[in-house]
């Protein structure tokens, strides 16, 4: 897996499946900059909102790299790909598609507990000038624990349906491992993150201090948000990043 520069945008990103990337790092001259949403606003409005401050900002919509979406309940896989071309109408809206080709990354989960009537917008990172010399930044999307690219996603499901801590081991492992060989991609590793969240709602206590901790994946602790991963049948998912600076509007 090798970075491709989007020039148009001051970002790489690791080729992914076609509703987002697999992450993104700032090139040279850039950082990536992330902005959470107080109260995450529903997915149209939430892009006006995003529009207005990435204009505002004095970059073009190009800079768009990640976005951390909350949606009210796990899809099944026909509605997943409906929503997800629809979503991508959008990115192509701001000219971020090109040849098919996705760069944005993405995280998309589904809180258990006071979910949003629809998609909204929890977070999004942009690339802004900045000084060459500083250190990589970067947003490394979602994973569960299933791989990409397959041609569904039931049959690939890792141990589904198995809550055991056995079961939830070899979830949380793959995942790990997922996060991983998307940071090496980079050049990065554990220690170039400054955020690492993971999103279930299944007991993984039981694996958290060898298969995390002690793996360096939670460095700067863990954010756990108690929220399903978007597709039925998958049930432990995570996303972290390396960046200097965040806003919260």
């Amino acid at each position: 897996m090798k970075p491709i520069a989007f020039q148009p945008g001051g970002y790489a990103f690791l080729p992914g499946v076609f509703q987002y990337s697999a992450g993104v790092a700032a090139l040279p001259g850039f950082e990536l900059r992330r902005v959470t949403f107080r109260n995450p606003p529903p997915l149209r409005d939430g892009c006006r909102r995003v529009e207005e401050i990435i204009t505002a900002a004095g970059r073009p919509m190009t800079s768009f790299c990640a976005c951390e979406l909350r949606s009210p309940g796990q899809f099944s896989e026909a509605a997943f790909t409906a929503f997800n071309k629809a979503y991508v109408e959008i990115l192509d809206g701001w000219d971020l598609i090109a040849d098919g080709t996705n760069p944005v990354a993405r995280s998309n989960v589904c809180p258990e507990y006071s979910p949003p009537a629809e998609p909204a917008i929890y977070a999004f990172s942009y690339a802004v000038p900045a000084d060459a010399a500083t250190v990589p930044t970067f947003i490394i999307a979602g994973s569960g624990e299933v791989p990409e690219g397959e041609t569904n996603y039931r049959d690939h499901i890792v141990s589904p349906g198995d809550f055991s801590p056995a079961g939830m081991r070899s979830k949380v492992r793959f995942v790990r491992r997922e996060m991983e060989r998307r940071l090496a991609g980079f050049g990065l590793a554990w220690r170039d993150v400054t955020a690492s969240q993971a999103y279930s709602i299944r007991d993984f206590h039981d694996c958290l201090a060898d298969e995390l901790i002690a793996a360096g994946a939670a460095n700067h602790g863990l954010i756990w948000h108690y929220c399903r991963p978007p597709i039925i049948g998958l049930d432990f998912e995570m996303d972290c990043r390396g960046v200097l600076r965040e806003l919260v509007v």
